[in-house]
């Protein structure tokens, strides 16, 4: 049967890699009809004629540059030949609406962009005249435009500032942008001063080697932090924990040293401070308070328990300072209670160290995920922007102008387009997880190092598009279902924000609250059925159930696992972000024009934490696989003959200390038992009769 309610036998027989089937058929080919919807709409834009519109432009009265027109029903000046007209021409290129982010100006096909500046209606003649490229209105003679009244709504807005055509789209843009500095203001809505956008892109536009640099620094440190793994994994914990602090101190110390070095710089510099611009002044202040900002900032972060002890002695801040020193005890604890348990995790993470030497195809596999993304995020928005151009005709009220609108049930167009966006993303996310667990189970249950497959990756690609596509195509939907409301939810929370009452406003927080957890749990849980998928080839349902029960019967590993290998993960993100951070910072203070750091760092810092992120996730979806196999491993098997383990040596030798230790308890009990039952056998003595 097909779902979690199946009839199939309640006790599973787990027989790793023997057998293999087609899992999920429906749903593979649901999935691959929505593909061809997919499809379809792209091909419905080109057929249209909204792809062509969209790269060649079209005027105002819905004419195709650079084509032979048909004439539109109640549109004048429709159905020309534009052949010889290749290029998009704005009447005022500068009149943009900052609420839909588009420009509102009169657009008409030419067949040249003016290269030089035209001050007066005589220079748009000469222009016509001369290069044969009308910038009126097609109504209107080129000869005649300084004695014409429409020239004042028809006619570009003097002065028509130099352009050159767009590559690609064809589209005539102003050389000098400065008149989109009120829509970047609008994008950019944290600016507040014009010169601080300008100072920013400078500083970023100066800093782009170092930017570079510093992100293929991120990439290396992520690959060496992955290797180093398998050989520190026994103190990796308390490594990464000193790293993170001792590079808290380092990071707050350069930047002391760097505000101090900036002050005396200054100092010794105050005789050339008379020849300095106001602006150079300005610019050296700010970079000293920036300084100051930052190290400030970084000496709270740092020094925040030191602060809490001094103050707890001086009878300041009690309670902040009581909350700060329980959790810090509560942390200690759960770390001294769990160490034994952490030693699972301790061996996973060894083996895991083990599994990328001997697949080290699966280091690519961020690259390989993050390109599929890439290039379908590229097709989805290239065919949202077709959509924008495709539809009928419609007269804007507002402006008169021509434009193409998607009308009656072609506007669900869009609504199916924005589904695909998340499902197929799922979708791709979700192979990637099930390409992972298929090379891991193949380790793991291949005793035999040595016959492993030449490429293990490859043969897992090769099973999921041969058997499981179905099984991943229904994971990806559920999550999909789940993350669609959870959109919507969080789009209507940003459009009623300040609108909505205090109730209303909880409730969707918690509503978004609540799916962002139950999406989370599906996430990990689909994960687990994948790897059950490529162990059993079972169908997605029953996966899900099994690898569900066994998560189930290991709670108390599953959490210490996810607790303990997700904090040391994360320390390893926080440790290469801030390794990269701090690099940035040496390299951008020797160069000393930059007086702003801000956006580079961040772009940085930004860059390093997803590349970090990809390669761990990687790492965390082994661990989490393997864990699975370890759970199913010692459950079905004792290491007795016919029934040998399928670990690792680290795993086999925690499962013997394991035994050790329960033998050692049960030896405890039975002594305490035995000490109990010699004492229920000793009778009391009878209370004596005192004597006459």
């Amino acid at each position: 049967m097909g779902c979690c309610g199946s009839t199939e036998r309640t006790k599973r027989e787990w027989r790793p890699l023997e057998d293999r089937s087609c899992t999920d058929l429906p749903w593979f080919l649901l999935f691959t009809v929505f593909c061809v919807g997919m499809g379809s709409i792209c091909g419905f834009t080109i057929v249209t004629g909204g792809a062509a519109r969209l790269v060649f432009g079209y005027d105002s009265y819905g004419n195709t540059c650079g084509r032979r027109n048909e004439q539109i029903e109640g549109v004048k000046l429709s159905g020309l030949d534009h052949r010889d007209r290749k290029f998009v021409f704005f009447l005022d290129p500068c009149n943009i609406d900052i609420v839909q982010r588009k420009i509102k100006s009169m657009a008409l096909c030419v067949s040249l962009c003016p290269t030089e500046e035209l001050k007066t209606y005589q220079d748009l003649k000469r222009f016509a005249m001369v290069n044969g490229s009308e910038l009126c209105s097609y109504e209107l003679a080129g000869h005649k435009y300084p004695g014409l009244p429409e020239r004042f709504t028809k006619c570009p807005k003097l002065p028509v500032p130099p352009s050159k055509p767009l590559p690609v789209f064809n589209r005539c843009t102003p050389v000098d942008i400065s008149c989109y500095a009120k829509f970047a203001e609008a994008v950019v809505t944290f600016v507040g001063d014009n010169s601080v956008l300008h100072r920013l892109i400078a500083g970023v536009a100066a800093s782009k080697e170092i930017i570079i640099g510093l992100c293929v620094l991120a990439l290396v440190l992520s690959m060496i932090l992955m290797v180093i793994i398998r050989y520190i994994s026994a103190i990796l914990v308390w490594i990464l924990t000193s790293l993170v602090v001792l590079g808290s101190l380092a990071g707050t110390s350069v930047l002391w040293w760097l505000y101090i070095d900036h002050r005396l710089y200054g100092n010794d510099t105050s005789s050339k401070a008379a020849k300095e611009t106001k602006e150079e002044v300005e610019i050296t202040r700010d970079s000293g308070q920036a300084l100051l900002v930052y190290a400030v900032a970084a000496t709270v972060f740092t020094v925040r328990k030191s602060a809490a002890v001094r103050n707890l002695k001086e009878g300041k801040k009690e309670s902040e300072c009581l909350v700060c020193f329980l959790f810090q005890i509560i942390l200690l604890l759960l770390m001294l209670f769990m160490r034994k348990r952490v030693a699972l995790t301790i061996a996973l993470f060894h083996v895991a160290g083990k599994v990328f030497i001997h697949l080290p195809l699966l280091t690519l596999q961020p690259f390989v995920t993050f390109l599929a993304l890439l290039l379908f995020w590229i097709y989805w928005i290239l065919v949202l922007l077709f959509l924008g151009t495709t539809g009928n005709p419609v007269q804007n009220e507002e402006t008169g102008l021509t434009e193409f609108r998607l009308t009656g049930p072609l506007q669900y167009l869009t609504w199916y387009h924005a589904v695909g966006l998340v499902w197929i993303s799922e979708f791709i996310l979700a192979c990637q997880q099930m390409t992972v667990a298929g090379a891991v189970v193949t380790y793991y249950f291949t005793r035999d190092k040595n016959r492993l497959p030449v490429t293990p990756i490859l043969s897992s690609v090769l099973r999921l598009v041969r058997y499981h596509l179905g099984t991943v195509a229904k994971g990806s939907f559920i999550i999909t279902l789940v993350k669609i409301p959870r959109l919507i939810l969080m789009y209507i929370h940003n459009q009623l924000k300040g609108k909505e009452n205090a109730c209303a406003r909880c409730l969707l927080k918690t509503c978004i609250c609540c799916l962002w957890c139950l999406e989370k749990c599906l996430n990990y849980l689909n994960q687990n059925a994948y790897a059950a998928t490529a162990i059993n080839s079972t169908s997605f349902c029953t996966s899900a159930r099994d690898a569900f029960v066994i998560l189930v019967e290991n709670a108390l590993r599953v959490a210490t696992i996810n607790a303990v290998g997700d904090f040391v993960l994360f320390l390893g993100k926080i440790l290469i972000v801030t390794s990269t951070a701090f690099a940035g910072v040496l390299l951008l203070n020797y160069q000393r024009d930059y007086a702003e750091w801000l956006l580079p760092l961040i772009i940085v810092c930004l860059f390093s934490f997803l590349v970090a992120h990809c390669f761990l996730s990687i790492f965390e979806i082994v661990v989490d696989v393997l864990f699975l196999c370890f759970a199913i491993d010692t459950k079905y098997n004792d290491g007795t003959p016919g029934k040998e383990f399928f670990m690792d040596k680290a795993l086999m030798e925690f499962v013997e200390s394991s035994r050790r230790l329960e033998r050692a308890v049960e030896r405890g009990r039975s002594r305490v038992k035995e000490v109990a039952s010699e004492g229920a056998e000793m009778k009391p003595m009878a209370p004596g009769t005192s004597s006459a």
